[in-house]
């Protein structure tokens, strides 16, 4: 199978728009995209830490093709999106910023799809209204606290020196650092385009605010899980077991615990790590594309 190609950030920013939308800090303004017929089935593609709305580039072509009207987005303070140098980033506000981007747009019930970061968003989308998600699909994230197994230098960042090490994180750093939690081979170009996305306006130096996911994941524990392993729609877990962070130890409970869900496993050699939609680009499109478009 050929391998979709990931286009640059720059032609990837060119289709979409900033809109201005509310928090519960004020308003931001967001980078948006929109892709495929405007009366088409909504699906929402939800990114993960430390990206960008980009990873999702080589999908969203081929679900505008089945006839869905896709919606992707940066989070505040990743990509094109604001980025406050001093705000108290969190995943209630970007799960309030997520509804609002959906209210300004039109977007009334939607499947979604979330990976890494965005998990979280997801989690609390559908412990608020559970019934407004049409579908529910997952890539690779910390659904679960106490299996989640973050990269040295995310403790290190999460650490009380993190805003120091910002200044020393590098291209070079965060290639080898993507080497380690990917699966298969990615190219060069594509790890270029996504620290790229990482670094626009400063963004890097936004990662220890960021990480604080990692304690809200903790904080809100019994209302995430619940919402994630109540959720009554139909369910995917597309996953890489090869990931480090999340890999195939965050399975074997998923499937104990959601055994109504639908699990693809992305184990073909080499098996797929933590960025399945950047590793496996055309495998993940497929299979999303048949989720979404099944009776």
């Amino acid at each position: 199978m050929t391998r979709t190609a990931m286009p640059t950030g720059a032609r990837w920013a060119e289709g979409g728009n900033r809109i201005t939308v509310r928090g519960r800090t004020g308003p931001h303004t967001l980078f948006v995209r929109q892709d495929g017929p405007a009366d088409g089935p909504p699906v929402t593609l939800v990114h993960g830490f430390p990206t960008s709305s980009h990873d999702w580039s080589p999908t969203v072509p081929r679900l505008a093709a089945r006839g869905h009207r896709v919606t992707t987005f940066d989070l505040l303070g990743f990509g094109h999106s604001d980025k406050p140098r001093r705000h108290a980033y969190s995943v209630l506000e970007q799960a309030d910023l997520v509804e609002d981007v959906w209210r300004v747009l039109g977007v009334g019930d939607t499947a979604l799809v979330a990976h890494d970061y965005g998990v979280s968003v997801a989690q609390e989308l559908l412990a608020r209204d559970p019934a407004r998600i049409t579908r529910m699909a997952w890539l690779n994230g910390g659904l679960y606290p106490d299996l989640h197994r973050p990269v040295r230098v995310q403790r290190l960042l999460h650490g009380p020196f993190g805003p120091l090490l910002t200044h020393a994180v590098t291209e070079r750093g965060f290639r080898a650092t993507m080497r380690r939690i990917l699966g298969r081979s990615v190219p060069d170009g594509d790890l270029h385009e996504m620290w790229e996305n990482v670094c626009h306006d400063g963004g890097r130096l936004l990662a220890p605010r960021l990480l604080r996911y990692i304690d809200e994941r903790r904080t809100h524990e019994e209302r995430w899980i619940p919402a994630l392993e109540g959720y009554g729609g139909p369910t995917l877990f597309l996953w890489g077991p090869a990931d480090p962070i999340s890999g195939a130890h965050v399975l074997a409970r998923i499937r104990r615990r959601v055994p109504s869900a639908t699990v693809v496993e992305l184990s073909d050699p080499p098996a797929v790590g933590h960025y399945p939609q950047i590793e496996a680009p055309d495998e993940v499109a497929a299979h999303l594309a048949r989720f979404l478009g099944a009776a």
